[in-house]
Formats: structure tokens, C-alpha cells, sequence
């Protein structure tokens, strides 16, 4: 059952990021408008969204079970991607897509109900697994929204879209009702899980909440106006070139993932976690170089950094938490997550539009280096505590 979520997961990772990279030329071509903070204001109500959507969904997930949820909301979701492909109104299309986000943000559900019903010492390889789908969607995202942009029109990509959460409906339908899955399965907690409250550092999901809100704040703030910036930089004008070069962090977890399957753990996380993010801040130094080259290999170090940095903050948090616990945990963290990435569409078309489209990717160096500091502060006193516990994942 483990393998058909995953499936499920893809579905549906491609489905939300096909329009991704292509907000500006989309409201460009649909509705006429150009102005960056326009868009910086509709991807930070998107965050908004989907910010209180999964504390929302993972609430009712305790009374109604995870693919009872997803029956339902994604056949809503469906449906009000349909809408949005019919209206012509700006302020229609804000009030349907974000109620769309809404019912869509449900399928973050299957990240932890995966994890659930697995054993710890499995989470490892299915967080990075899982990361990897999460990276590989985005790259089917971007080509196949690309290709559309490019070849079609904009709008049909709210028809796909409709498709995969017509999918995700009826895949979550065939698990309940076949007999091959057992839907109610949940793993037992093992005994590692049950550390002595002494032995989680304090205040622990705040923590992690608050490094990688800035982490997520720093790697979404290149995101919005990253197709663009490459176009301004490259001789290729396609948007399916454009869509590609987005797409390279994913093309790289799927290496990471490998030599991560083949190398041994160690137990000096507290040392990778730092050589992690300092990669990181090179990757972005390269990217904002503006040649197509620097940009090119800057994207291949940044992308191996992001993978690893946050395969292994999620193993911390899942390793510190219980199976009955995954889904709030989770999304407490996600919130702090999707706050730095609110605060980083808030502040995007700002930058973008006073300072020009290499400034997202010097604020995101400050942000890695800030990353790097509070890590540094808030973990320096339980080094071997957190590295003893992820080797033991």
C-alpha cells in the first residue's frame, strides 16, 4: 500500500506545481496584468491557504479517517479547477483557485498516514523517497505546464489539473473498498520512539518549525520570478527550456536519493548538516552570477543541499514524534514552513520590482546564512544527541 501512496503522492505533486513557475506570464496572458507585486500577493495567498488547510485537515483526520478526506475534497478540488478554467474574471478566478488550494491542500495528509503505517526504522528512505517524488513532481510539473504554455494555452492547464484530482479521488476510493489493502493498519510504536521526555530537547517542534521556516522562506523566495530571471540571462526564448532549468533541483534529489541508498549513515549529522547548508549558500551565490553557466551549476550544488537539508530535518521531526501524533506534528512545522514561504511571496514582487530579478537570490544567501546560524545556536549544545538519534533512524 506503501507504493500506491507514493503513486498517489506523485499525482498529486504534479498536479499542484504545473503552474508554478508560470504564474507571471500566466496573468500576463490571461488576465493582462504584469505587476510583479500582483503576483507576489497571489502566491502569498496560496501560502495562506494552504497554511491553515492542513492544521485544518489534520484536525479532521483524527474523527474521519485520511482517505474518507481525500475522497471528498479532492473531487471539489476537481471541480473548481474546472472553474477556473471557464471564468474570465481576475476576482472570480482569486475567490475559485483559492478555495481550490483549499480543498487540494488535503492531500498532504498521505505524507504522514505513509509514515504511519510504516515502521521507524523504514522512515528514513521513505522521507528522501518521498522528497524525491515531491522533487520529480515538480519537474513533470514544470515540463508538462511548460509544454502547455508553450504549445497549447495557459488555461488547459487547469484541466489537467481537474484530471489528477479526479485521479487522487478515485485512487483513494479503490483503497478503501479493495480487499488487497488494509486501510486500517498503523504501526506500533517501537520502543526507540519512546524516549524519556528528558531525552527531546524543549520545545522541539518549535524549533524546528522556526529554522526551517526560514529555510523554506530563503528556498521559495527564487522561485516565483526564477523562469523569468532565466529568460533575461539565456539566448533559449522557451518556455519549456525555462521549465526545465526550474526543474534541475528535482533531477539532482533523484541522485541524492541513490547515493544516499548506497552510502552508509554516519553519525556525524551535526557536521553534515552544516557542510548542507554551506553548499547551499554557494549554490545561490552561483545562481545569482547572472551567465547561463554559473546559473546552470548553481542550480545542481543548490539542489543537492535543499534535498539534504530538508530529508533530514523531517527524519528529526518524525523521529521525536508518535504515529498518533504525526499528522499535528506535521502540520504545526508545515505552518511554520508555509509562514516563510507566505512571508517570501509577500516580499518577492517587492524586491523583484525595486531591485530587478537577481535580488531574490542574494536575500535567499542571508536567509541560508541566518539558517545556518540559529541551527548552530539552538542544536551546538546536543550535537551527539541529534546525530545519535537520526543514526539510529
Amino acid at each position: 500500500m506503501k507504493n500506491f501512496l507514493i503513486v498517489m503522492t506523485l499525482v498529486a505533486v504534479v498536479s499542484d506545481y504545473l503552474l508554478h513557475p508560470f504564474y507571471p506570464q500566466f496573468f500576463e496572458a490571461r488576465f493582462g496584468i504584469t505587476d510583479p507585486e500582483l503576483v507576489g500577493y497571489y502566491f502569498a495567498a496560496i501560502c495562506f491557504m494552504v497554511m491553515i488547510s492542513f492544521p485544518f485537515w489534520a484536525y479532521i483526520s483524527k474523527k474521519v479517517t485520511e482517505l474518507n478526506i481525500l475522497i471528498y475534497t479532492q473531487l471539489i478540488a476537481g471541480i473548481l479547477a474546472l472553474c477556473c478554467y471557464v471564468t474570465t474574471s481576475y476576482l472570480n478566478f482569486w475567490i475559485i483557485s483559492l478555495l481550490m488550494i483549499l480543498f487540494k491542500g488535503s492531500y498532504l495528509l498521505v505524507y504522514p498516514y505513509i509514515l504511519k503505517i510504516i515502521t521507524k526504522k523504514e522512515h528514513p528512505k521513505t522521507i528522501g523517497l518521498l522528497s524525491v517524488v515531491v522533487h520529480l513532481g515538480g519537474i513533470l510539473g514544470a515540463v508538462i505546464g511548460g509544454a502547455t504554455v508553450d504549445f497549447i494555452d495557459a488555461s488547459y492547464i487547469f484541466l489537467i489539473m481537474a484530471l489528477g484530482d479526479f485521479i487522487q479521488m478515485g485512487m483513494s476510493a479503490y483503497l478503501l473498498k479493495s480487499k488487497k489493502y488494509n486501510t486500517t493498519k498503523v504501526s506500533e510504536p517501537e520502543v526507540s520512539s519512546k524516549q524519556p521526555t528528558k531525552m527531546i530537547p524543549k520545545g522541539f517542534i518549535l524549533k524546528i518549525g522556526l529554522i526551517t521556516m526560514i529555510l523554506y522562506f530563503s528556498d521559495f523566495l527564487i522561485r516565483p520570478f526564477f523562469a523569468t530571471y532565466w529568460e533575461s540571462i539565456s539566448t533559449h526564448n522557451s518556455k519549456l527550456v525555462s521549465g526545465t532549468i526550474y526543474a534541475i533541483p528535482g533531477f539532482v534529489a533523484l541522485i541524492a536519493l541513490w547515493i544516499n541508498t548506497k552510502r552508509k549513515q554516519t553519525n556525524n549529522v551535526w557536521q553534515q548538516m552544516v557542510s548542507i547548508l554551506l553548499i547551499g549558500i554557494t549554490g545561490l551565490f552561483l545562481q545569482g552570477l547572472s551567465t547561463e553557466i554559473t546559473v546552470i551549476i548553481g542550480r545542481i550544488i543548490y539542489g543537492w543541499a535543499i534535498f539534504q537539508g530538508v530529508v533530514k530535518f523531517d527524519v528529526l521531526l518524525f523521529k521525536f514524534s508518535t504515529p498518533d501524533s504525526y499528522a499535528m506534528d506535521y502540520s504545526k512545522v508545515h505552518f511554520f514552513q508555509n509562514l516563510g514561504v507566505l512571508l517570501s511571496s509577500f516580499s518577492v514582487g517587492l524586491l523583484v520590482d525595486n531591485h530587478g530579478l537577481r535580488i531574490p537570490f542574494l536575500v535567499a544567501l542571508g536567509g541560508f546564512s541566518i539558517t545556518l546560524l540559529l541551527y548552530y545556536l539552538i542544536f551546538k549544545v546536543a550535537p551527539k544527541l541529534t546525530s545519535k538519534q537520526l543514526v539510529k533512524s
